[in-house]
């Protein structure tokens, strides 16, 4: 028999697969449910934006062509959208895709990257592939960053630092004075990269956000993508901003083609949708305001998220997600240092409501 596990490139096998959340399909297979509220994901509950489907409508008859290769189109209007020059925009098959890029451009194996903790597990894996160590430091009791703690983990051998803001899981920010703090902290071997994925919904005037401040440090490389405010988390788009010089290396090792023409098409119309721009925000606003209030009513913590999900404290994290899901209502846990927690997604008004009926009857059933 073959012994496939002495071929593979060393290290591989001690990766541990992403395990994303259950689908709806699978939790209605497994209960019977007719319906499902899935709050697991951090989906947007508004869904696309409309001029986006229209966009993918359009686009249907020309499938049978192959896609912009180097997503022209859609990074201009990326550039146009933050007022940089088209240069300094790289698109790939969602944020995952860039950190993987990102990844094998400048990590070698015994190199470190520095990540928050808990974190999204994605940063972990982008070193794993590269056989690079990681460095996991933790974040406050009030999951705030110790930006002091970051610095003293960097060393000689140190080449990324991500920073996610707001934090997924726990929905807390990064400010600009922390950001820049670090980054005169830091030496100039380190590339630091900032996951924006859900900035867009936070509206804390303190937040670091990604503007031409930020880019004048060349170190610098912004994660974005559709997936959150933009309901398209089923076509797979993300971008990075960050200078040229940069860019141009990672996209050396960017396979061509890889984001689809639909995608692409739907992206670029998104960016123009304003309105469905700002009806996510108040939606997040709203939903956060609702989830504070219901939860602290029920004697429970939460988190101060800024993303459109919040972290509540449940006492057993794991129990709590299987009884809610027997009553047919999709959380997530598991997060590493989080056993005590569950997030939730906000979901539409009706959505949310049945999750916080659902919540008191599981934590009643436990008296």
């Amino acid at each position: 028999m073959l012994d496939v596990a002495r071929l593979v490139r060393p290290g591989i096998g001690d990766i541990e697969p992403y395990v994303p959340g259950l689908t709806d399909d699978e939790l209605q297979k497994m209960y019977g449910f007719r319906r499902v509220v899935k709050l697991n994901a951090n989906e947007n509950a508004l869904g696309p934006s409309p001029l986006a489907i229209q966009a993918i409508q359009q686009e249907l008859a020309t499938l049978h062509h192959y896609p912009d290769g180097a997503s022209e189109r859609l990074r201009q209007a990326i550039a146009d959208f933050h007022g940089l020059s088209v240069e300094r925009v790289l698109v790939g098959n969602g944020s995952d895709d860039i950190i993987k890029l990102v990844s094998e451009t400048f990590l070698e194996p015994g190199d470190e990257v520095v990540v928050p903790h808990p974190s999204f597990s994605q940063y972990s894996f982008g070193a794993a592939i590269m056989h690079a160590s990681v460095r996991r430091v933790d974040l406050g009791p009030d999951f705030s960053y110790d930006v002091e703690a970051i610095a003293d983990a960097v060393t000689d051998r140190t080449k990324l630092v991500y920073l996610c803001s707001p934090n997924n899981p726990t929905g807390t920010i990064l400010t600009r004075a922390q950001a820049e703090w670090l980054l005169q902290a830091l030496p100039a071997h380190v590339v630091v990269i900032f996951d924006f994925a859900y900035n867009d919904y936070s509206l804390n005037p303190e937040r670091v956000v990604g503007d031409e401040g930020l880019f004048r440090d060349e170190r610098v490389v912004a994660l974005h993508t559709f997936s959150k405010l933009y309901g398209l988390a089923g076509l797979r788009v993300g971008y990075a901003l960050a200078n040229e010089s940069l860019l141009s290396y990672v996209n050396r090792v960017r396979e061509p083609f890889n984001v689809n023409r639909v995608a692409q098409r739907a992206a670029a119309a998104a960016l123009t949708d304003a309105a469905h721009r700002r009806a996510s925000q108040e939606h997040a606003r709203t939903s956060r305001a609702f989830y504070e209030a219901e939860c602290q009513a029920l004697g429970l913590r939460t988190t101060p998220a800024e993303g459109n999900f919040i972290l509540v404290r449940t006492g057993d994290g794991r129990a709590t997600t299987e009884a809610l899901m027997k009553r047919g209502v999709m959380v997530r846990t598991g997060f590493a240092g989080l056993s005590e927690w569950v997030r939730i997604t906000y979901g539409t008004p009706e959505e949310n409501a049945l999750c916080l009926e659902a919540l008191r009857a599981v934590l009643a059933a436990r008296v």
